[in-house]
């Protein structure tokens, strides 16, 4: 029994991969771009035919900035720009999940703390 589920598994496992874009296989480089600048910064690109575009500036290993874009296997553009400092790996896309809004009962309850704060004890 056991052998026929994993048999049966792996059939269905096998019918649904997708398989692989022929634009990824035979993708060539269309622009490459890659400046070192003698105060530590530099500039880096690239475009490729499947729809890839990357882009990245920024100054020593301390400050990068930068955006890519691609086709997703779904057909949509996905475009993501990016920060990465002292305060680390900052994404933004519209792509990202996002966090739920804080619900009301939370706000009230953090607004009542902050206008209600703990009374110190004095230690003996």
């Amino acid at each position: 029994m056991f052998q026929t589920i994993v048999l049966v598994s792996c059939v269905f496992v096998t019918a649904f991969c997708a398989p692989p874009n022929p634009l990824d296989a035979n993708a060539s480089t269309l622009g490459l771009a890659n400046e070192v600048h003698p105060d530590g910064s530099y500039n880096f690109s690239y475009q490729t035919s499947n729809g890839i575009d990357f882009s990245e500036s920024g100054v020593g290993s301390s400050y990068a900035s930068g955006s890519y874009s691609y086709t997703s296997p779904e057909g949509q553009n996905v475009a993501l720009s990016y920060t990465a400092d002292e305060n680390g790996y900052q994404p933004r896309g519209d792509h990202l999940p996002t966090p739920p809004p804080i619900p009301d009962y939370i706000l009230r309850a953090l607004a009542y703390i902050e206008a209600h704060p703990f009374p110190k004890i004095p230690r003996k």
